[in-house]
């Protein structure tokens, strides 16, 4: 099903060169030098990239990393550096941490627009213009920061931008139709990219979707899948866990495929799914670009 109707689903179809184009930046910085103490800060789908990203570094041995939504997060514990990311640059949340990050402390920010308000409250910045969206639902500018984050921590991305290419020409993987339930598991760094598939399902779709760890499925939230219930396991799979999932009726769906093209074949459920409700995932409800507070 081609999904370039939307914007949304372009700026989805886009990314394996916009991947391609993010592996070129040169300055990592943003990530974390190595051996620094990082806090990685976000709002909705920047705060799971957050998560994201202390997974990785940390298990990559750079140094202890921290994520934390930016509206909750309260000075106190030391950093060397405070890393922002922000899509649009001018999240009011994402300011006011910023502003009240110890004195002394490297504060960077990752961002997809050049000139907006987080650049005065830092000492550098990523800026991924290129990856930047139209869309209110972010799709590219998360993928295209965790690939090079990737990279930049050492991990082997070879051939992920053209994995991305086989997977968008696929059908999607699962008839949308037959669910009403959708729930996304993950582990360690995955976690992040099944929370982030979750949100696109509520953004896009407005429909019932969840995200857990995913051993910690079992503990509750199995309760309420049913036949209905499509459970997309992120990365590693547990084939006891798989057996006990579907013996509720649910669907379980895992492949090999790495899991950040899995997200991007997750990105294409939800806007398939909202095509199928007559919703147009361009304009999703109750949502703006930016939470800009006054």
């Amino acid at each position: 099903m081609s999904i370039t109707g939307s914007i949304t689903g372009a700026e989805i179809e886009s990314q394996p060169a916009v991947w391609a184009q993010a592996l070129l930046e040169q300055d990592r910085s943003a990530f974390g030098l190595p051996g620094e103490r990082v806090l990685f800060l976000g709002c909705g789908t920047s705060a799971f990239v957050a998560e994201s990203l202390a997974s990785l570094r940390e298990r990559a041995g750079l140094g202890e990393t921290d994520a934390a939504y930016a509206s909750e997060w309260k000075p106190g514990r030391h950093y060397d550096r405070v890393v922002a990311i922000t899509r649009s640059g001018s999240t009011s949340e994402i300011l006011t941490a910023l502003a009240s990050v110890v004195p002394g402390t490297r504060r960077s920010a990752i961002t997809g627009v050049g000139d907006e308000a987080v650049h005065s409250f830092v000492d550098n910045s990523l800026v991924l213009d290129f990856a930047d969206e139209q869309s209110v639902v972010q799709t590219r500018f998360p993928t295209s920061l965790l690939i090079l984050a990737r990279q930049a921590y050492g991990y082997d991305i070879a051939g992920l931008p053209d994995a991305a290419t086989a997977a968008i020409a696929a059908p999607l993987p699962v008839d949308v139709a037959q669910f009403d339930h959708f729930v996304y598991l993950g582990s360690g760094w995955t976690y992040g990219l099944a929370q982030e598939a979750a949100l696109k399902v509520r953004e896009a779709a407005q429909a019932w979707s969840e995200s857990y760890p995913l051993l910690d499925y079992r503990h509750g939230p199995i309760a309420v899948a049913h036949p209905g219930s499509l459970v997309w396991i992120f990365g590693e799979v547990q084939p006891d866990l798989i057996a006990d999932i579907e013996a509720t009726g649910a669907t379980v769906y895992s492949d090999a495929l790495d899991p950040l093209v899995q997200l991007v074949q997750a990105q294409r459920l939800a806007v398939a799914l909202a095509a199928s409700r007559g919703l147009n995932p361009d304009t999703p409800r109750h949502l703006s670009r930016s939470v800009i507070l006054h």
